[in-house]
């Protein structure tokens, strides 16, 4: 698989077989995400991988918890907070292995750094046909103080990127694209303009 097919095929997985994980599984996507873009090469990320399921389950429920004092908040809120309230339900989906990556605070551009990496580690996982997904809803409990003791983080980290790893119980197929929209500056075949769904207007 080259790198264009691992970004068309790569999809946000959120059913898996609950197979486990070894470190020999995971070292290689933590190795690609490791060479991401960074300023001034800064490499500013840290990554926590977590398999233990029971502290898997302790950070779904907080999650669920912290995220419910702020549902108003969120689109379709009735919807999360009826998904919230059920007991069973994992924002996890019961992946066995969760990578939080995560920067000092402190670091200029924490959140850039941490969300190249984040992609590298996911295109890494789809190319050795692992399922991965961002849970955003795991990352505001991440980011409190119990969250951060519960990663083993220092006071001053910042969690960007909590991101499921398994093996998907599915193929799930790629979803179509909308044309990009490009705004064009500068000699393009003599012209200014830009381009939507196929078609170019002169600027």
């Amino acid at each position: 698989m080259d790198v264009l097919e691992a970004i068309q095929t790569r999809r946000a997985v959120r059913d898996y077989t609950g197979d486990r994980l070894t470190e020999a599984d995971l070292r290689p996507l933590i190795a690609a995400a490791s060479w991401a873009p960074s300023a001034l090469n800064g490499q500013s990320w840290q990554f926590t991988v977590i398999t233990d399921r029971d502290l898997l389950k302790r950070i779904s429920d907080e999650s669920k918890a912290w995220t419910l004092k702020t549902i108003a908040d969120l689109p379709r809120p009735d919807h999360f907070r009826d998904l919230f309230r059920d007991p069973t339900f994992d924002i996890f989906y019961h992946a066995p292995a969760l990578v939080v990556i995560s920067a000092a605070r402190a670091s200029q551009w924490a959140t850039e750094e941490c969300a190249l990496a984040a992609q590298n580690l996911m295109l890494a996982a789809a190319e050795k046909g692992l399922g991965t997904c961002w849970i955003g809803f795991a990352r505001e409990w991440l980011n409190t103080a119990p969250g951060l003791e519960a990663l083993g983080l220092a006071a001053d980290s910042l969690v960007v990127a909590p991101i499921v790893v398994g093996h998907p119980r599915t193929t799930i197929p790629p979803v179509p694209r909308k044309p990009a929209f490009v705004n064009w500056i500068g000699d393009r075949r003599g012209l200014y303009g830009k381009e939507q769904a196929g078609t170019e207007q002169a600027a």
